[in-house]
Order: C-alpha cells, then sequence, then structure tokens
C-alpha cells in the first residue's frame, strides 16, 4: 500500500513538474522587419524601432508583415530615464510615424508606448525597458529580441 501511494505521488509530481516547465516556456514573438520590437495584441502590427540617431520609427503592417500606411492612429511615447521622463511626440512621414525629438542618451529605462489605432478607440500601453545590447543568441538589440536566451 504504502509503495503503491510513493508511486502515485512520484507521477503526481512528474506530471506537475512538466506542466511547470511547458508553462515557463518564452512565447516566440514575431520579428519586425526592420529590426524593431513588434508590439503585441495590434492589428495592423506596430513595430517600435530605434534609429541610429536615437529617433523612433513606428511602422505599421499587415498580418503578412507587408508595410501599411498610416491612417488615423496616434502614437505617443514616454522614456523615463534617470527618474526624468520625456514624453516624444511624432508626426506622420510617408508611410511611417517618426519621433519629433529623441529618445534620452544611453539605454536601459523604462518606455512606455501608447498606441490609438482609430481616433475613436481606447489607447493601448506597452511597457518595456529599452536595452539596447546585442542579444547572443538573435543577434537582434535586446528590447525586440525574439529568441528564448
Amino acid at each position: 500500500m504504502k509503495t503503491a501511494k510513493l508511486i502515485i505521488a512520484a507521477l503526481l509530481l512528474g506530471a506537475l513538474t512538466t506542466s511547470l516547465l511547458v508553462g515557463a516556456e518564452k512565447k516566440k514573438t514575431l520579428a519586425g522587419p526592420k529590426g524593431g520590437r513588434i508590439l503585441e495584441n495590434t492589428s495592423p502590427h506596430a513595430e517600435f524601432f530605434v534609429e541610429k540617431d536615437h529617433t523612433v520609427t513606428i511602422a505599421f503592417y499587415d498580418a503578412a508583415l507587408k508595410s501599411i500606411a498610416v491612417t488615423e492612429q496616434k502614437v505617443t511615447v514616454i522614456a523615463e530615464a534617470s527618474g526624468a521622463k520625456t514624453k516624444l511626440e511624432f508626426e506622420k512621414k510617408g508611410d511611417v510615424f517618426v519621433s519629433k525629438t529623441k529618445l534620452p542618451a544611453g539605454g536601459d529605462y523604462n518606455l512606455v508606448v501608447q498606441l490609438k489605432q482609430k481616433t475613436d478607440s481606447k489607447p493601448q500601453n506597452f511597457r518595456f525597458t529599452l536595452d539596447l545590447a546585442a542579444c547572443g543568441g538573435c543577434k537582434r538589440l535586446e528590447y525586440a529580441c525574439i529568441c528564448d536566451e
């Protein structure tokens, strides 16, 4: 009887461990065509990309990740670096939004990207850390990493 209980307990523990490991897997995200971060659950897809001059580009893509023009979307980015907040306003340039000002110098600070797909829709907020170091796995910048590393 004790042996049967131990076997059942071991099987339950094994099943629990397996389910925890499966649940802990990092969800793969889409790779942004420009090399930036695709903002989750947006339709159309929105990509956040930091240019070399530290301005930000927001581009939009259909389900097949083909570029589409900006229509009535609105974007604001708030960067919190060293306790100070910087708000970036955007202007339409061609088929994308480009920030009018640059992000603060450095990296490893918090960002809030606020996106409204339509003028009458509720804004979506996306929070992440701007880490400009290169990922060892996928070779993209960490803020746009798509691998499990």
